[in-house]
């Protein structure tokens, strides 16, 4: 008789993401480097990453497969192999602009899938008190494989020939889906994978249809808690005086220290703090430090301070939005990757419009500006959010069989 296997600690679970971390910074900030050595327009390389990226925000769309037929760990493999692959092949063969973007699309494309199976497949592993530590774990591994991932690729690509730069990366960014080995794999649900299309379909829908899904789409669509800002400080140093190697250092260690700090800090507030309170909480205490900091001088010592801040808070954000997830997907969710997808898309989302806005209230009104629009806008988004929890969790006190799944949802 074959007992089942144990289910490793969180971070052990999570080590599977440095391989999405480390290609997310090679296509961020490494690929911009080659294209723009092929003499590739800046206006255009900031199109093609775009694009590139893209399916960070869509591949909900056909992630259902992910969820039938074969084990998440066959799928992980599979399209976690391709992405770095593309990778791969962009460092050691990129005669032309064209041929670098598509295999690009494609790369990202199986990055993002891979993604939604590694996060459908661990989540579904653990019960849900660990969610919180599966989300922080999660949220530290992404941030610091991504500036590690921007380190090697960068070193090796200006340093190193092209084929002794291809297989570095090769074997470094495959090296943490060894960890594959010590996760169990439960099959897929048997029932969505020999029924037909329509029955699965119907599956799908109905997950649209849950009041949890619902109430966590909102808070991730919405700007509650993205800072974005953390993407746009990078080029504002000049406004605060501040030296480009010492944004360097803000942006490169400053980054990965604020991220593991913020992300650290939400497991053990969420043994007191329900879930989805504490991430507007993190919303409203994150938009008040953006605010506070328009009465600050524009000294690098401001910088710095509004580099680390925007970055721990939006750690935390992350952390608390994982855990949400995790949280949502329980244990032996025949959907985990499907739901994962979905509401990591839906996470993303708000951190591109927000730049916009952002932009915006740079072009109003400088750095302060900036700020401004994005305290204002995300900081009102979660008080609204905040009092509509409060007005479920109300009803409950003074009805209690009226809404329990409301007031549940709420926590």
């Amino acid at each position: 008789m074959n007992t089942p296997r144990r289910v490793p600690p969180a971070w052990v679970l999570s080590i599977p993401v440095a391989t999405f971390g480390m290609v997310s910074g090679f296509v961020i900030v490494t690929l911009p480097q080659i294209l723009a050595a092929l003499g590739v327009p800046g206006g255009h390389i900031a199109t093609a990453v775009a694009v590139i990226t893209s399916p960070g925000f869509w591949v909900f769309l056909i992630a259902p497969f992910l969820d039938v037929r074969f084990r998440r760990r066959t799928y992980s493999l599979v399209f976690g192999l391709l992405a770095v692959c593309a990778t791969v092949f962009t460092v050691l063969y990129h005669p032309s602009q064209i041929e670098i973007e598509a295999v690009m699309i494609i790369g990202y494309l199986s990055l993002a899938l891979y993604g939604a199976s590694v996060g459908g497949w661990t989540g579904a592993l653990i019960n849900k008190d660990q969610s919180s530590k599966l989300g922080a774990w999660n949220t530290v591994f992404n941030i610091c494989s991504g500036g590690l991932g921007i380190l090697i690729s960068g070193y090796v690509t200006q340093r190193l020939s092209p084929d002794h730069a291809a297989m570095m990366i090769f074997v470094v960014f495959l090296a943490p889906m060894l960890t594959f080995l010590f996760i169990p794999a439960p099959p897929p649900d048997d029932t969505l994978a020999s029924e037909s299309f329509v029955r699965f379909s119907r599956e799908v829908v109905s997950l649209l249809k849950r009041r949890e899904i619902l109430v966590a789409l909102t808070m991730f669509l919405l700007p509650s808690a993205s800072f974005a800002l953390t993407n746009t400080l990078g080029g504002w140093g000049k406004d605060f005086h501040a030296s480009p190697g010492l944004v360097s250092l803000f942006g490169g260690i400053g980054g990965i220290l604020a991220g593991i700090f913020g992300s650290f800090l939400i497991p053990p507030i969420a043994k007191k703090v329900p879930l989805r309170p504490m991430y507007l909480a993190v919303g409203i205490i994150g938009a008040s430090f953006t605010l506070s900091l328009l009465l600050l001088p524009r000294v690098p010592a401001t910088y710095g301070l509004a580099f680390l801040g925007e970055n721990i808070f939006q750690a935390a954000a992350f952390s608390t939005a994982y855990a949400i997830i995790f949280e949502v997907i329980g244990k032996g969710n025949p959907l985990a990757a499907t739901t994962f997808a979905l509401l990591t898309n839906a996470m993303n989302l708000p951190i591109v419009y927000m730049e916009f806005i952002d932009g915006h209230g740079f072009d109003w009104h400088g750095v302060a500006g900036a700020f401004a629009a994005d305290a204002l806008v995300s900081g009102g988004i979660c008080v609204l959010l905040w009092i509509v929890l409060f007005r479920i969790l109300r009803v409950q006190s003074m009805h209690p069989t009226a809404a329990p799944q409301l007031a549940a949802e709420a926590k």
